[in-house]
This record gives C-alpha cells, sequence and structure tokens, in this order.
C-alpha cells in the first residue's frame, strides 16, 4: 500500500541527500517520496491512532487513558497476530 506524501526543498543539502527522491511533483520545488507499508506496519499504524482515540474518547482522568489506550493496542496488535497465525494455518 504505497503512501505519497509531497516533501519542499530544504536548504539543508545533508537532508535532502538522505530523501529518496522519485520524481516531480505538481507543486513547483516540490518532491514526491513514496513510503510502501507492509500490511502489519498498517495494521501498527492503525492499532495506535485508533487506540488513541479510543484512549481520549471512552475515559475521564488521564490515567485512565493512558491504560485503556494501552490495552486497546495491545489487543489491536494482537488481534492482527492471531490473524496472521490463523491465515497461515489455512493457507497450508
Amino acid at each position: 500500500m504505497p503512501i505519497t506524501f509531497r516533501l519542499e526543498k530544504s536548504d539543508d543539502a545533508a537532508l535532502s541527500d538522505q530523501l529518496p527522491a522519485i520524481g516531480q511533483g505538481g507543486v513547483s520545488g516540490g518532491e514526491t517520496m513514496i513510503l510502501h507499508l507492509t500490511h502489519f506496519s498498517a495494521a501498527v499504524i492503525f492499532a495506535l491512532v485508533a487506540s488513541i482515540v479510543f484512549g481520549i474518547t471512552q475515559r475521564e482522568s488521564a490515567r485512565d487513558m493512558m491504560r485503556y489506550g494501552a490495552y486497546c493496542f495491545a489487543m489491536f496488535v494482537g488481534g492482527v497476530m492471531v490473524a496472521g497465525w490463523a491465515m497461515w494455518l489455512l493457507r497450508r
């Protein structure tokens, strides 16, 4: 699942050398870089964002928000791993 985002040209030569330029973007002076995510990394990013939202919206105190967000994150990532193993077993 490629994610495309635009980088503005910088005067910092070290930063420009580290970032691979794929091609010219629609904005003049901008570079386009494509980031390829694996299914697992996309699922972890989704789990992180969803856990933050769940923690903030479902609990009142900051401590409870952090604990519930961490619990949701662990459940999401654990569910992804269990589903991955189940699909591996079904494929065999």
